[in-house]
């Protein structure tokens, strides 16, 4: 590994669940010693559950790496030195071409191996965000510790009012006006359907109603889920998207600097800001696709416009991850390394880290957002 990727796997080393990183080396760390994560581990083999897992957004010279273009990866880090981030560590990406030879020479993992089958789903999903990985393996038989996934009950019971908020024109919808809910809560019912596992009945009875097939339902429900998720994280984050455009727009760097690397800075200042605010435009607008369909089931008698998002959703869920995780990716290192009492980067390390996130941000605007919606 290069010194930079050195110094960012470092850094690495405090975090756990993200959007961006799984630290299995921290979970290992911390919880090692439990039951839950002896027998119920996310990865059978001990040295991948003890790796870091990235969503990684591929530079030029990697793109050629896979078959299939792609601009988002994700990276399998295995580190030299559990103890000692900064020795660096060997990486490998998931469906890089000669991924399951070299995967079965360096771990022992053939192609039908089960962790052959958690990187798939793992990799499916177009960000880390723990609710949603939970749920992912969920729905495919596999249900790993809790440890693994830090995703809090307090965070879990907002999430639950919000859903619960979101669904009570459809639950409206389904028992008419005036109904009776002394007896039962209809809404609180159907919202611990949605945070389930499994659907059950009340909702299978929309998928007969939406005339879909069983996969394409099933589909459509889980990256509903996603974007009932993605809407309460963005408003969770909204506060700080707003500190972290205002501190990028402040941000000096500490030391000399000569007249070439102070332009860079501004340029590039200048361009994280505007393509943090235009991502965040294209989140929402991607967002009131989901808006408008809901409005047209459950409010002006259009089934079908909620029809078709589900048939989409699978296409727009990934869209959608990968900008929210941007931003939350952003939103998360800047407040790392520039809160608190952190001293203030060099020129060279403030263009490194704007640099990376421009990179982030690259092809996430509101144009495309746009494009698609239209």
């Amino acid at each position: 590994m290069t010194d930079r990727a050195i110094r960012n796997l470092d850094n690495l080393r405090t975090s756990a669940s993200t959007a961006r990183v799984l630290n299995l080396l921290r979970v290992s760390h911390e919880h090692g010693r439990t039951d839950g994560w002896r027998d119920a581990p996310l990865f059978e083999n001990a040295t991948l559950n003890r790796s870091l897992i990235i969503k990684h957004r591929l530079r030029r010279n990697e793109i050629d790496e896979f078959r299939v273009r792609r601009y988002v990866a994700t990276k399998i880090v295995l580190p030299i030195d559990g103890s000692d981030l900064r020795v660096g560590g060997r990486y490998l990406f998931v469906d890089q071409m000669g991924f399951d030879q070299t995967l079965e020479q360096s771990l022992g993992i053939g192609p039908t191996h089960p962790d052959r089958r958690v990187l798939d789903l793992i990799d499916e999903l177009p960000s880390l965000d723990p609710f949603l990985l939970r749920e992912q393996l969920r729905r495919n038989g596999h249900s790993p510790d809790p440890c693994y996934f830090n995703v809090s009950e307090a965070d879990l019971m907002r999430m639950a009012e919000f859903v619960a908020h979101e669904i009570t024109p459809l639950v409206d919808l389904s028992m008419g006006p005036g109904a009776d809910l002394a007896a039962e809560n209809p809404v609180a019912r159907l919202t611990a359907k949605i945070m389930s596992n499994s659907a059950g009945d009340d909702m299978s009875a929309l998928g007969q109603t939406l005339m879909l097939r069983p996969d394409e339902y099933e589909e459509g429900i889980f990256c509903w889920k996603g974007f009932l998720y993605y809407k309460w994280a963005l408003q969770a984050i909204t506060g700080d998207i707003g500190w972290v455009v205002d501190s990028v727009r402040r941000a000096k760097p500490w030391g000399r600097t000569d007249p070439e690397q102070h332009a860079n800075i501004d340029r590039a200042k200048e361009q994280v800001r505007r393509r943090i605010l235009l991502t965040c435009e294209a989140t929402a607008d991607m967002l009131r696709i989901y808006d408008d369909a809901f409005r047209g089931l459950t409010l002006e008698g259009r089934p079908t416009a909620f029809r078709d998002f589900l048939k989409d959703a699978p296409v727009l869920f990934a869209r959608l991850g990968e900008r929210l995780g941007a931003i939350q990716h952003i939103v998360s290192f800047w407040r790392y390394r520039m809160g608190g009492d952190k001293s203030a980067p060099g020129a060279e390390e403030l263009l490194d880290l704007l640099a990376d996130f421009e990179t982030s941000l690259a092809g996430r605007e509101r144009p495309d957002a746009m494009a698609l919606a239209a």
